[in-house]
């Protein structure tokens, strides 16, 4: 049966097949876009890759619309750029913007973790962090970085579920899509596993013992290291990196 929608000022009939089709490119374009956004993060597609939508397209079996459609978002997010007249390419790390989005997600997670001291009733949820932070040694006893660094991000959320305000790692996720990427780099370098181990200690050791002051500062620690990083990254492939 046919659907109406609204256009200009007027309501006009639609085939139900027209609305399927472009719930299907949204779909698609979602998919599209989760996976090549994965990949850009783990830089398996890295800064200056070349995007082609053609190729793209026959990769994951669907027309342009859709790979266009991912493409714009991932421009949205600073992960690509798109000149009409060359191509996609896939966008260096901006140092300044890196920069800012640290100082911004370490504003907001000293927060949640003395929200979270604050909120914590009983000694579950501090075993839902103790039991990450023993996965979190599992998994870089085994070198697998992309597990470490899902395991860490999953232990960030918890601090802001045991807070009860989830709504603030939602505005963290939306701004730290650079700073994953710079995290990708910086992970494999020697003794940095470690240090993440032994900051997130640091940190439920503070939860554990209702130190909002300990907890906040171990937390700040913990994020800000990241901002010293920066000053030290002359070692790292300039190609990566641009000053925006």
């Amino acid at each position: 049966m046919p659907e109406t929608e609204k256009h200009a000022g007027k309501m006009r009939t639609v085939p139900v097949e027209h609305h399927r089709g472009r719930t299907r490119d949204g779909r698609a374009a979602t998919r599209i876009h989760a996976i090549l956004q994965d990949e850009i993060v783990r830089l398996q597609l890295k800064p200056l890759d070349t995007l082609n939508e053609k190729q793209l397209g026959q990769r994951f079996g669907v027309s342009r619309t859709p790979v266009r459609e991912a493409l714009l978002r991932l421009a949205d997010e600073g992960l690509v750029e798109i000149y009409p007249q060359s191509g996609t390419f896939v966008s260096r790390i901006p140092r300044r913007a890196l920069y800012e989005a640290i100082l911004i997600r370490k504003a907001l997670e000293a927060t949640t973790v003395s929200l979270a001291i604050a909120a914590m009733t009983d000694g579950s949820r501090l075993q839902s962090l103790e039991d990450n932070q023993a996965a979190l040694i599992k998994a870089a006893e085994a070198g697998d970085i992309p597990l470490f660094h899902r395991i860490d991000t999953e232990f960030h959320q918890l601090i802001a579920d045991i807070a009860g305000y989830p709504g603030i790692w939602t505005v963290i996720a939306q701004v730290k899509v650079h700073i994953d990427r710079y995290r990708f780099i910086t992970l494999p370098r020697t003794g940095r596993l470690d240090i993440v181990i032994a900051e997130h200690a640091a940190i439920i050791e503070g939860i554990r013992d209702r130190d909002d002051g300990a907890a906040v500062l171990a937390m700040s620690q913990h994020i800000g290291r990241m901002t010293e990083e920066l000053d030290d990254i002359g070692d790292l492939d300039p190609e990566l990196f641009i000053d925006a």
